[in-house]
Order: structure tokens, then C-alpha cells, then sequence
């Protein structure tokens, strides 16, 4: 069976296991596909044991490592068995990918306190849990983050290991959190553009307090992916459209948001932490000030996935 046509080194995850959130489908399931095939155990994470076992017998049949592991991520207890039940499974942790998450179209004035309490929890909560989980349970040595006195003259905020001897034994590893194109704000989708900046806001708080543990973030703009056709009908022009709003003039592949994570989790990154690296063709960058959104040229597409498909809205 053909496999993943990586741009890595192959063997660059050899030894390593990370975990992908949200990999039974769209993004989660391209990057599970492409770190297995560049030598991780992959642990995908999902609420749906059918759409698992499907992207694991993909993984396996290419030759990758692969456990499944179903997971609310909005609940906290499940999250921490999961995590663990990962450790069990694998023996270790290197790196994280919080890509799991979900919103519905809806105008701001028509989102009710549970609507938008649900989207909260899945974009934002739920990847601070496997985060902080990830980090409690292997990354760093659990229980040893103490207070320790603020330098003098500083206030009494200072967070950290008490002493040099106290200081915990970091086993190191590397999250990279999926967010959205925020800039701007996100209407339409007010609850999921709210949630999506606190998870960059939670990026860059926890590269600073879980250092040498790496944090990024990877802001994947309109991508050709799967999810596309969850939106209801009504969209169906709008997402069509979307390609002309580009400067580069078309949408994002599956892999070209892969290739940016497992980058953001490989060596190369090494020196990289508290960074959001956007995958969007500028579209960010489009003013009203500037008519011409790009000469009408674009890139060529990277797709190395081999079990990549064309969103069915895009058809035709």
C-alpha cells in the first residue's frame, strides 16, 4: 500500500509517540498518517471509536504504529485517564497535537449560553486539559512546580521551582495547539474565534511557564478538508467562494497544515516556542484599502497525502 510522501527526513519521529487529538477525520487524521509515517507511535483521540479504528487500520496497513483512545476532551477526568492510558500503552509522550475542536455558524445576537459554552469548552478547554495532563504526566516530573520566592524587590507572583534542587527533571517534549484565523474577529463564528484566541493567548502563557516544553501554535486558514462539509447547505457558495478572498488565489491542503505541525514537533524547531505560524495564503492580509486580492497566480498545492480527497462541496 503507497504511504504518506512526507518532505521529512524519513525516520525523524523514530522512538517518539505523540498524541493527535481530533484524528478521526480532516487535519488530525493527515497529521496521525504523516507522523506515523516518519516512525511515531501515534495515539489519535476522539469521541467516535468507529471513525478511530478506521484511520488506525489506514496507519497499520501502511506499516505505522497506531492506538486509539476514545476521549471528551471537555472532561477533565476522562482526560486524565486518557492520558494515561496512552502512557500505559506507549510508555511515554514527546509530543502533543491539540487539534481537536468543532463550532456551528451562528450570528452573535442568536448563541445561547450553552451554544456557546459547548464551543468554549471543546476549542479552548479541552486542549488546556491534554495539555496540562501531557505536561503533569511525563513532560515534566508531576508534583514538583512549587512557589518560589519572587526575586527581591518583585512582587509576590514569582511561579517556579522552590530551588536548583527542587527544580523538576524535565523530560522535554513539544505541543503545537490548532487554532483559526482570528485576525480580524471571526463572524459568523463568534463563540469558536473567541475560543481560538484564548487558546493562542494559552500558547504563549504556557511556553513561558512550562519551558524547555515547546508551545506553538499553527492557524490553518480556509483548508480543503473534510469538516468543509459538515457546514449546512446555506454555506455551500460561500465556501466555494472562499478561494477568490486569497491571495494566493485557492485553498489549503490537509498536508500543507501537516507539514507546519510536524515541523513546529521536529528538532528543526528546536528554538521555536510561544510562535503561531499561519497557514492561510495571506488571506489575513487582504484590506479594503487594496482592491486586488492577489494577480490571479497562486502557488502549487503540496498534497502528500495519499488518501486525500476533495471536500464534497468543492466538487463540481
Amino acid at each position: 500500500m503507497s504511504r504518506y510522501q512526507s518532505v521529512f527526513q524519513p525516520g525523524l519521529f523514530a522512538g517518539k509517540t505523540v498524541i493527535v487529538t481530533g484524528g478521526g477525520s480532516g487535519i488530525g487524521r493527515c497529521t496521525a498518517h504523516e507522523l506515523a509515517a516518519l516512525g511515531a507511535a501515534v495515539a489519535i483521540v476522539g469521541r467516535k471509536l468507529d471513525k478511530l479504528d478506521a484511520v488506525r487500520a489506514e496507519i497499520e496497513a501502511a506499516g505505522g504504529v497506531c492506538s486509539t483512545h476514545v476521549c471528551d476532551i471537555r472532561e477533565e477526568d476522562v482526560v486524565r485517564a486518557t492520558v494515561t492510558q496512552v502512557l500505559e500503552r506507549h510508555g511515554r509522550i514527546d509530543g502533543l497535537v491539540n487539534n481537536a475542536g468543532g463550532q456551528f455558524p451562528a450570528p452573535l445576537a442568536s448563541i445561547t449560553a450553552k451554544g456557546w459554552d459547548a464551543v468554549v469548552r471543546n476549542n479552548l478547554t479541552g486542549g488546556f486539559l491534554m495539555a496540562r495532563e501531557c505536561v503533569t504526566q511525563w513532560m515534566s516530573t508531576p508534583g514538583r512546580l512549587v512557589p518560589r520566592p519572587p526575586p527581591e524587590g518583585a512582587g509576590s507572583l514569582g511561579i517556579g521551582p522552590a530551588s536548583a534542587a527542587e527544580a523538576p527533571a524535565i523530560q522535554g517534549g513539544a505541543i503545537v495547539n490548532i487554532i483559526a484565523d482570528i485576525w480580524g474577529g471571526m463572524p459568523g463564528m463568534g463563540h469558536s474565534g473567541a475560543a481560538r484566541a484564548g487558546m493562542l493567548n494559552f500558547t504563549e502563557t504556557a511556553a513561558l511557564e512550562w519551558a524547555p516544553i515547546r508551545v506553538n501554535a499553527v492557524a490553518p486558514g480556509w483548508i480543503a478538508s473534510s469538516g468543509m462539509d459538515r457546514y449546512p447547505p446555506a454555506m455551500r457558495d460561500t465556501i466555494r467562494g472562499m478561494r477568490k478572498l486569497v491571495p494566493l488565489q485557492r485553498l489549503g491542503t490537509e498536508s500543507e497544515v501537516s507539514a507546519a505541525i510536524v515541523f513546529l514537533l521536529s528538532p528543526a524547531a528546536a528554538f521555536i516556542s510561544g510562535a503561531c505560524l499561519r497557514i492561510d495564503g495571506a488571506a489575513p492580509n487582504a484590506k479594503r484599502i487594496w482592491p486586488e486580492v492577489g494577480t490571479g497566480g497562486s502557488t502549487a498545492p503540496f498534497d502528500g497525502f495519499h488518501l486525500a480527497s476533495t471536500p464534497d462541496v468543492l466538487r463540481g
